[in-house]
């Protein structure tokens, strides 16, 4: 299995775009890394716009190029625009829904949790962070691990969730309550999907 590793930091400054979704890592230095410091950014062509908008939505789920690229297609064959099905399939992995529910801090670390089996989807052990949840399935943390201080102090530290998920932080457990809607993603950073629907179409 492939790991993305490396500075999330230094993604995000390059891509410039924050992939933690806080803008904590654009917030002190808002230019590409680098030796050489603050340098004019090169205007890209319509192919590297559509390339860097996949690098954006690939680097925020931590997905590999072959994963994100499987995704696509299975979003292509879907009814409906490509683009939002895209993103709501993404949304829909389970390893994006534990870090949305607050048990993990990140979404690498929910990878971690559901692949070192401490994730049940309705009453039943998944280790495949990739596994896709349907509405109405139900997410919460093992018994036996339900105590870990990590998992508890990722829920203390956890905002508001968002309105498609419904989490009882006591019982460490929650609910995929819907689909999400296309305005509920990516609020404070606008994305194009379009753009990524055309790399893929070209």
């Amino acid at each position: 299995m492939s790991r993305m590793t490396g500075s999330t930091w230094k993604v995000s400054r390059r891509l410039n775009f924050s992939v933690t979704e806080t803008g904590k890592e654009l917030a002190r230095r808002p230019y590409a890394p680098g030796q050489h410091g603050k340098t004019r950014r090169v205007k890209l062509t319509n192919y590297g716009l559509q390339k860097q908008e996949k690098q954006r939505i690939r680097n925020v789920y931590q997905i590999s190029e072959k994963q994100f690229a499987n995704t696509y297609d299975k979003a292509n064959r879907k009814a409906g625009a490509t683009g939002e099905n895209f993103l709501v399939l993404l949304e829909s992995r389970l390893d994006n829904l534990v870090y949305r529910m607050g048990f993990a801090p990140t979404r690498r670390a929910a990878r971690q949790l559901v692949n070192h089996g401490h994730i049940l989807v309705d009453g039943k052990k998944v280790d495949i962070p990739s596994y896709s949840v349907r509405p109405g399935q139900v997410i919460e943390v093992a018994e036996k691990d339900k105590n870990k201080a990590y998992i508890v102090d990722s829920l203390a530290a956890s905002a508001a969730t968002v309105d498609f998920v419904e989490v009882d932080k006591d019982q460490k457990k929650g609910k995929y309550v819907r689909f999400p809607e296309r305005a509920e993603l990516f609020k404070d950073q606008p994305i194009n999907e379009l753009l990524i629907v055309e790399y893929y179409n070209r």
